[in-house]
Formats: structure tokens, C-alpha cells, sequence
């Protein structure tokens, strides 16, 4: 038996939110129990954009904040969303391999087309197929709010193979579209939290659902 200290630990890329930033997330998400962020190794990542107006995370937390892309006010049109996936490629060949991503709010709209995309081998053709998403606060491009940028077209014609673990919340504006994205996902596994727009703190049954997702993808 493999101790669990000698298990290789899953790399993941972490992408946060809209005008958020990598030390933000991080902030965030390390408040999840040892047990979980032990095991695996969480690489945060600044999106390539400064914030290009107001942060929502004004006052909470400090600045600078980044944008992944932008589009216009109904989200039917996309601006620098290739330049940001190149972006993307760029650090992962650097740093990686990357097994995974998690992703929060923009950064889980952008992580949930990556698999898809890769299949479709239009995007992050130079660096290995993920192979696990985490989505929290997710959305699907081409769902009821988003329209869809050219590069991720095709992401979900087929319906994505790689396991996921996804994170609804009971008040996120955006549940809806996160419920609607699950319909992708082949095999998608859910935590539910009474929480809204958030990376929410893990319950005891969030945490078993979630161990019981990294014990998955440590077999990967």
C-alpha cells in the first residue's frame, strides 16, 4: 500500500474569478481542511488583463485584480479570450504538467470549455490533456448567459469525458447556469452549500464528497 504522503499529488492550475487575482484564491480556497489541500498542488495563476473597471472584491480584499477576458454587456461578444487561452498554454508549458483545474466564477466558465476545446484541438494543443476539473460558480459559453467565443465553438458538442466535481450554490445568481453546465459533464459530481457567489468552507458532507473526488483523480 501506497503511504499517503507518497501518492503524487494532482498539479492543478487555479484560475479565480472575474477582477479577482491568484492571491485571492489562494486566500480562499486555503481555508479549505489540511486534509484536502494537502493532497494536492495548487498553482494559482494571474490572468493576463488588469482589471479594466470596478472590483466586486473592492473593500474585501486587496488590490491589483485581473480580468481573464471581456465581452459586452450580454455576453454575445468576446474580446482577447484567444489571447487569454494562449496565455494559459504559455504558463502550463512552462510549469507543467498541469493533471487538472480549478476554476471560480470567470476562471470556471474558462475551465470548463478547456477539456472540450483541447479535444477539439483548437486551444492548448502543446501541453497534455487535463485530465479533472473542479468548477465552482461555473457557467456554460453558449448556456442561457453566455453567448460562445469562436475558439470554444465546438467545446461542448460532445459531452465531456473527464470527471468533475462541481460546486452549487443555494444563493449564486449564477446556479442556474451551473446546474445547465452539469448536463455537459459525463460524470459530474456535485457539492451543494447554502452559500451564494463564493468558494464556500467544506461541511462534512462537502469534505467527503470532495475526498472522495481527489481519491478519483489520484488513481487517474
Amino acid at each position: 500500500m501506497e503511504k499517503e504522503s507518497e501518492k503524487k499529488k494532482p498539479r492543478i492550475l487555479c484560475l479565480h474569478g472575474f477582477r479577482g487575482s491568484a492571491e485571492i484564491l489562494k486566500k480562499l480556497v486555503l481555508r479549505w481542511p489540511e486534509s484536502v489541500v494537502d493532497k494536492l498542488d495548487l498553482v494559482f495563476l494571474d490572468a493576463p488583463f488588469p482589471a479594466q473597471g470596478k472590483s466586486a472584491l473592492e473593500g474585501f480584499f486587496d488590490p491589483p485584480y485581473f480580468e481573464w477576458f471581456q465581452s459586452n454587456k450580454d455576453f454575445t461578444e468576446f474580446y482577447n479570450f484567444e489571447e487569454c487561452v494562449e496565455y494559459i498554454e504559455d504558463f502550463m508549458s512552462k510549469h507543467g504538467p498541469f493533471d487538472g483545474i480549478l476554476g471560480f466564477s470567470q476562471g470556471a466558465v474558462l475551465g470548463a470549455a478547456i477539456p472540450g476545446m483541447q479535444r477539439e484541438r483548437v486551444a492548448l494543443t502543446k501541453v497534455p490533456e487535463i485530465k479533472f476539473v473542479i468548477i465552482i460558480s461555473g457557467a456554460k459559453l453558449g448556456g442561457p448567459t453566455y453567448g460562445v467565443p469562436q475558439l470554444a465553438a465546438n467545446a461542448f458538442s460532445s459531452p465531456v469525458n473527464c470527471p468533475s466535481l462541481h460546486f452549487l450554490g443555494e444563493t449564486d445568481f449564477q446556479k442556474k447556469d451551473g446546474e445547465i453546465l452539469l448536463e455537459s459533464f459525463v460524470d459530474p459530481q456535485v457539492i451543494h452549500h447554502s452559500k451564494g457567489h463564493t468558494i464556500p468552507r467544506l461541511d462534512d458532507s462537502s469534505l467527503e464528497i470532495m475526498l472522495g473526488f481527489i481519491e478519483k483523480i489520484q488513481k487517474l
